[in-house]
Formats: C-alpha cells, structure tokens, sequence
C-alpha cells in the first residue's frame, strides 16, 4: 500500500536526503522524497513515531489539508524563485502557482494568508531578500547583478526593498558579517 507523506520544512536537496534516511530508518520503503512530500510504501506508518524522528531534524509531518497546501505554496514559491533566475520572462507568481497547483490563485491566496498570517507577495519578497543576502555572501556578483538575476527594476528597487525587510541597507549588511541569513523554513 502506497502512502504519500507531506512534509514541513523541507527547503533543498539536504532535506530531501534527510526525511529520506529519516523514512528508511523507521523501516519504511521510500519509493519517492521532493520537496515538501514522500512517497512510501509497506507497513502503515507509525504517524506520532515518524513525526517525533522528523521532528528531531526540523522537520514535521502535515496532517490537514490546508496546511498541506500552504507548505506546497511555499515550496512552488521556492521553485518559482529559481526559475525567474534561470528564464528571461518567466510567468507572473499567481499565473505560476496556479498552474502548478491546479487552483485559483485566489484560493491559494486565501489558504496562504490564513495560515501564514502573511500574503504571497510578501512571503516571496523575504524569499527574493534571502537569496540577495546568499548572493552577497558568496561575493562574485555585483549587485547590479544580483538586482538583474532575480529581476529587480533597478539596484536602487532592490536596495529599498532590502532595507524595508530586514531594516538595514545593504552597504551596511555588507560591512557587518555577523549579521545571520534567515533559514527559508522559518520566514513568514
């Protein structure tokens, strides 16, 4: 009997590796992990212990609907993300969310917001100042560059929006290496 599994917190391939141990060590055949979900098979799943294992690495598991969805949301958003650095022109957000989740962007709006206490937009602003924080630290671009990668209108749209987030600009983030990036899994 195959079980598919929704996953909280799951943000990149480490996690994917993770909740994948995790699975096999409760004895459980995976025939899938992605981000967000897994796919097992055998013996039904020992919900509380499974969760209590995924719980031990930052990870939880999702029992109702919408909060399902809310965490498909935020993994689509984290796909959308990467997508608009590698195309040119891609589709709008909602364009986008909808079609990967099959639903009304209205809806999914209306999930996210209840469940997050926060919008789309916003959410995928903290994502979009997290990776210009990733992208800073690593140094090899500049930020007119960082400002094209992740299509910002302009290096002084994505300093404001910067300093409105995180309530520091961006000259002086890049002075003060103590300052810490956000774990995706936490924004709201």
């Amino acid at each position: 009997m195959e079980q598919h599994l929704h996953i909280k917190n799951m943000v990149c391939p480490r996690c994917i590796a993770t909740v994948t141990d995790v699975l096999q060590q409760q004895g459980l055949d995976v025939k899938e992990v992605k981000l967000g979900e897994a796919f097992v098979s055998g013996a039904p799943v020992d919900t509380p212990a499974l969760n209590a294992a995924l719980q031990v690495h930052g990870f939880e598991l999702l029992q109702e609907k919408d909060q399902q969805l809310t965490d498909q949301i935020k993994t689509t958003l984290l796909e959308y993300l990467r997508a608009s650095e590698e195309e040119y022109q891609p589709i709008t957000t909602s364009v986008y969310l909808a079609e990967k989740l099959g639903m009304s962007y209205q809806h999914l709006s209306k999930v996210f917001s209840q469940h997050t206490h926060t919008t789309i937009e916003k959410y995928l602003i903290r994502l979009k100042i997290e990776r210009v924080k990733e992208l800073i630290s690593y140094g090899e671009l500049t930020l007119s560059e960082i400002a094209y990668r992740l299509r910002y209108s302009s290096v002084q749209h994505l300093s404001n929006q910067f300093k409105k987030v995180t309530g520091i600009s961006v000259t002086d983030y890049k002075k003060d290496p103590l300052i810490e990036r956000l774990p995706l899994d936490d924004l709201t």
